[in-house]
């Protein structure tokens, strides 16, 4: 009888620890789990760096060379974000338009740059686009359109990623609703009048976050710029340890520290842009009186 007992008891202790585990659980914050968990993870990954004998005097040498050319990569991506909001901008009005000029040439040019690989429309501006000139034009004008390397991969970028904001951008307009524009039609207001005073300004609020989240991309993507053969005053920091890590047979240290850097690049910029779309949604997102 006692033994029966004993038995019955110890599922009982079991579920009773499972229990008070699950509530001690349940009192810690979910942002320290994940910290906990990103702790361990990093824990890990540099047990691995250290026993995997990478030359971390070298590193630590270079990550200064490394780190000073994040201005390129900076200077690179607001150049090309705003010419890429230009770009998108006409395109987005080009698909919305009923002019089958407009129409067409939007849905070529976004068909066209959405649909070819962006590292192949980089060396198509870089080194393409003298030949067709030089073949096309008489040589004082062709010479126009022989770019540098930064030139030819600013202009590529921003080609390449207007075509992707200007689906953004044409949802944008379109979820403005369509009594904004008969009110302003009512008031006597022109379409273009329409566009820029009523639809473009609350257009503007909803395609401002997916913007930047489209800079944060970016930022990654101008190192591919460094491929064309950028000069030294114009490496980024791809370019800049790839020269340093030939340089000294460290390409792997070197790699290391260009990805730490970007790393740390976008997890700022990140922060911001969260920061930018909780502002942007204020207008929209609507507490009740018990709230907080």
């Amino acid at each position: 009888m006692s033994n029966t007992s004993t038995v019955e008891a110890v599922p009982h202790q079991r579920h009773g620890l499972a229990e008070s585990l699950e509530i001690a659980s349940l009192k810690v914050p979910f942002r320290i789990k994940v910290a906990a968990v990103w702790l361990v993870i990093g824990g890990l990954l540099l047990g691995g760096f250290f026993k995997s004998g990478f030359d971390i005097a070298w590193m630590v040498d270079h990550a200064f060379a490394i780190f000073k050319a994040v201005w390129v990569t900076i200077a690179f991506s607001i150049i090309a974000i705003a010419c890429a909001v230009a770009l998108a901008l006409l395109g987005a009005l080009g698909r919305v338009s009923r002019n089958p000029i407009a129409y067409g040439v939007s849905g070529f040019y976004t068909s066209f740059f959405r649909g070819t690989p962006l590292i192949v429309q980089l060396f198509l501006w870089y080194l393409a686009l003298p030949q067709l000139a030089l073949g096309l034009l008489p040589q004082q004008y062709a010479t126009w359109f022989i770019w540098p390397a930064q030139v030819a991969g600013i202009v590529g970028i921003a080609f390449n990623y207007g075509a992707y904001m200007t689906e953004i951008f044409r949802a944008g307009i379109e979820a403005v609703p369509h009594g904004q524009a008969e009110a302003g039609a009512a008031l006597g207001m022109s379409p273009g009048q329409q566009m820029r005073r009523i639809i473009l300004p609350q257009a503007t609020r909803i395609v401002i976050p997916p913007t930047g989240n489209e800079f944060i991309a970016m930022m990654k993507d101008t190192a591919l710029i460094g491929l064309l053969g950028t000069t030294l005053l114009w490496a980024d920091p791809f370019r800049m340890a790839q020269l340093s890590g030939k340089a000294d047979f460290r390409n792997l240290e070197a790699l290391i520290a260009a990805a730490l850097v970007y790393w740390g690049l976008t997890a700022i910029f990140s922060f911001f842009q969260r920061k930018l779309e909780e502002r942007m949604s204020k207008g929209y997102v609507r507490h009740g009186k018990g709230a907080s």
